[in-house]
């Protein structure tokens, strides 16, 4: 996963091939210079928060074929497009026709001011000739209209606003690109307890891209049994000096439960996993393994998701929020509406993300399995509760052949742990009630299953959901 990398974006410029030496002995230069200085006040500004890919104004069928080549081959994650005047059209409908399937934002800058008065001045009519963006934008429109290629977008505005429109659009577009490249490890099934979690491992490879490796419960009893003990040892002791630690904690159940989650991220790693889907409720985990892992993370540097119940869907929920807000992504199930304080409190079971805020993490001993009869019963985790804040939260589940996305934004609340064996919180939503925020929520179908992630992204989700084409709802 590259969690902290910047989306990669090909910079196409169409240019006017007939203005392009206009203007040599005027007092601001050529159309060419004045579009020169155009293209790198944009370049810059793009630079701000992606990599971007220019060589030059595209005036030519070569320039074309040359841009089209490049973002091919440097596999730019998107294509920030745009008419710098009035151009000559077939450069356009060239890299229409013939640019692979990209994501493509058309967009057109506004001038922040004008000074043209009086034409008949030549740097000034170079200047009107140079201003016709609005001319170039309409004509393109029909072109790219016409070929209504997928994945696109267009907008008008000043730089400010185009560079914070086109941010999300990169962004998504990089996320894409990152789903393609991703390897799902589906640990060891799916829930038989929850069908309305499945979905179709062929539509998730074909459609939206994530590889799913089939882990076993063997592979994992075969890593545990090669974890030294000295590797045990000082990775217990390094978590247990870092968080604050339950008096009733059983330590060789302590050390037990550290060694089964990082046999369970070796196993992982060997697979090159980077989205880890654990259905850790299942009775096989239990009889060969004896507990549910509860301390993955173990290194503070793996970037790995992992997410319980073997919900894929939850899954992608929590791997794409945390690829789109660049930081730690939970994944939790709403339990029961506070009616009386105007909230909903939820979290979840088994793994979840602790490393945001050590100081909400407190090892505990997981109650709901003290009594059982398997060999770790009661095997300690970290018993984590959300930090506060604004979040994102997500829901992706299948249906009829199509991933939906829901999603909505929930103010975290200051939150003490009182739900034992459950990572969780206190949480609220702006403007709507509990009851009318699940009402909305339960008419588009959901399962129970929801990832979260500190800020706002709904608008990278839905340009998310329209470059890989997914069903999108946001409720607000």
């Amino acid at each position: 996963m590259e969690l902290k990398s910047r989306p990669k974006i090909g910079l196409l410029l169409i240019g006017a091939k007939r203005f392009r030496n206009l203007g040599a002995d005027t007092s601001d230069g050529t159309y060419e210079s004045r579009k020169l200085g155009e293209a790198d006040v944009l370049r810059r500004r793009l630079s701000e928060f992606a990599d971007v890919l220019f060589d030059k104004i595209v005036y030519e069928r070569a320039d074309v074929d040359s841009a089209i080549n490049r973002f091919f081959l440097e596999r730019v994650d998107c294509v920030f497009a745009m008419y710098l005047s009035w151009a000559e059209d077939f450069t356009w409908i060239r890299f229409l026709r013939d640019m692979p399937p990209i994501p493509i934002f058309f967009a057109s800058v506004v001038r922040d001011s004008l000074s043209i008065t009086d034409t008949n001045d030549e740097n000034q009519f170079i200047d009107f000739l140079s201003a016709g963006a609005l001319v170039g934008v309409q004509e393109a429109s029909g072109s790219f209209k016409r070929f209504d290629r997928p994945m696109c977008d267009s907008f008008i505005g000043t730089l400010d606003d185009v560079a914070m429109k086109f941010s999300h659009f990169a962004k998504a577009a990089q996320v894409r690109s990152q789903l393609r490249r991703t390897n799902l490890g589906l640990l060891a099934c799916y829930n038989e307890a929850m069908w309305a979690t499945y979905v179709d491992p062929y539509n998730i490879f074909s459609k939206i891209g994530p590889e799913i490796h089939f882990l076993s419960i063997q592979e994992l009893t075969d890593e545990i049994s090669r974890v030294p003990d000295s590797l045990t040892d000082e990775l217990t002791a390094n978590i247990a000096s870092r968080y604050h630690m339950m008096p009733n904690v059983d330590y060789e159940k302590f050390k037990a439960s550290v060694r089964a989650s990082y046999a369970m991220e070796q196993i992982a790693k060997q697979s090159d996993i980077d989205l880890l889907v654990l259905n850790d409720i299942d009775t096989v985990l239990f009889k060969y393994v004896g507990l549910r892992p509860g301390f993955t993370p173990t290194d503070n540097s793996t970037e790995m998701v992992t997410v319980p119940e073997g919900d894929i869907g939850g899954g992608l929920a929590t791997y794409i929020l945390q690829l789109l807000a660049g930081t730690n992504a939970n994944f939790i199930e709403p339990f029961y509406i506070d009616h009386a304080n105007g909230g909903f409190v939820a979290g979840h079971a088994g793994p979840n993300d602790y490393r945001e805020a050590p100081e909400n993490v407190v090892i505990a001993r997981d109650e709901r399995f003290a009594k059982t009869a398997w060999k770790y019963a009661g095997a300690p985790f970290a018993w984590y509760v959300f930090p506060a804040g604004l979040k994102t939260m997500l829901h992706m589940s299948e249906c009829d052949g199509v991933m939906k996305m829901v999603c909505t934004t929930v103010e975290c609340l200051p939150t003490k742990h009182y739900l034992a064996s459950y990572s969780h919180a206190n949480f609220r939503h702006p403007t709507l009630s509990p009851e009318e925020l699940f009402g909305r929520i339960i008419e588009k179908g959901v399962t129970q299953h929801y990832g979260i992630v500190a800020g706002d992204v709904t608008k990278e989700l839905e340009y998310v959901a329209k470059l890989c084409g997914f069903e999108f709802t946001l409720i607000k």
